[in-house]
C-alpha cells in the first residue's frame, strides 16, 4: 500500500517540515479528510513521548 493524501490537503501537507512528512508517508496510510491528518501526526507524538518514558 502506498500512502495517499487528499490533494485538498495537500497544502497543510507541504508546509509540514520535511522530515514529519517523510514520517508520515513512511506510515503508508490513507489521508482524505483534515481529521485524518491530525490522528496521525496525534500517534507520531504518542509514540514519541512513548519512547522518551
Amino acid at each position: 500500500m502506498m500512502s495517499y493524501v487528499n490533494p485538498k490537503l495537500r497544502f497543510k501537507f507541504e508546509s509540514l517540515p520535511i522530515d514529519l512528512k517523510n514520517e508520515i508517508l513512511s506510515r503508508d496510510v490513507h489521508i482524505e479528510t483534515l481529521n485524518d491528518l491530525i490522528a496521525v501526526l496525534e500517534d507520531i507524538v504518542r509514540e514519541g513521548e512513548e519512547s522518551n518514558s
